[in-house]
């Protein structure tokens, strides 16, 4: 589980094709030795397994990830190349703040930044979902948006907006975003179990 906060953005040194998907190493500023062989570390919103470490000769970490053909799928993973910047967020310990909201890693599906409005010191993105996801996604609820928990400024259609301040600005890749990028989306879990609830509890259709 994860909160949406991101605690360091890494940078992609290596890609390459695996048995199955591809497997990536990605240096951050992560002690190396608070990293576990099979940890859990949410790369651009994706939840991702540790599977090799050592440290950096600045004090951080380099570790690889096994990405799956899944993944690959809904995510925008597949066109990571060598230099690409992520936010990156340890999974959650028992004690930890939950500065954002309850986070999976399991993204959704992907949604296209379409315009980016500076106002000020913060920023105005607007976004647009594919049909099926759409509807999980209301005004004042949460979304995470390769891995940063944000909460949607208003809804119309498939189309949302959010407000990004200045330090979310600076602290994360969202200050070098720009229209036409392929962003991951993770629908706010509530939203997804009412969903299916109400399908669950909906009438059946009877033949005339």
């Amino acid at each position: 589980m994860f909160t949406g906060i991101v605690t360091d953005v890494g940078r992609v040194i290596d890609v390459a094709p695996a048995e199955a998907g591809i497997r990536a190493v990605i240096e951050s500023r992560y002690p190396a030795d608070g990293i576990a062989i099979g940890a859990s570390i949410a790369c651009s919103g994706v939840c991702l397994t540790v599977t090799a470490c050592e440290p950096t000769d600045a004090g951080g970490a380099r570790f690889a990830v096994d990405i799956s053909p899944e993944t690959l799928d809904r995510s925008s993973l597949g066109g990571w190349s060598p230099g690409k910047r992520v936010n990156l967020e340890r999974s959650l310990t028992l004690g930890d703040e939950l500065g954002g909201h309850i986070v999976t890693g399991h993204i959704d599906g992907i949604v296209e930044l379409l315009e980016r409005t500076d106002e000020g010191e913060m920023a105005r993105f607007a976004f647009r979902a594919p049909p099926a996801l759409s509807r999980f996604i209301a005004e004042k609820g949460s979304v995470a948006l390769d891995g940063t928990s944000l909460t949607v400024n208003a809804v119309t259609g498939n189309d949302f907006t959010v407000m990004l301040i200045p330090h979310t600005l600076t602290v994360t890749t969202w200050g070098e975003a720009r229209p036409g990028d392929a962003v991951n989306l993770e629908v706010d879990m509530m939203a997804r179990y009412v969903a299916r609830l109400q399908e669950a509890s909906a009438p059946a259709q009877t033949q005339a």
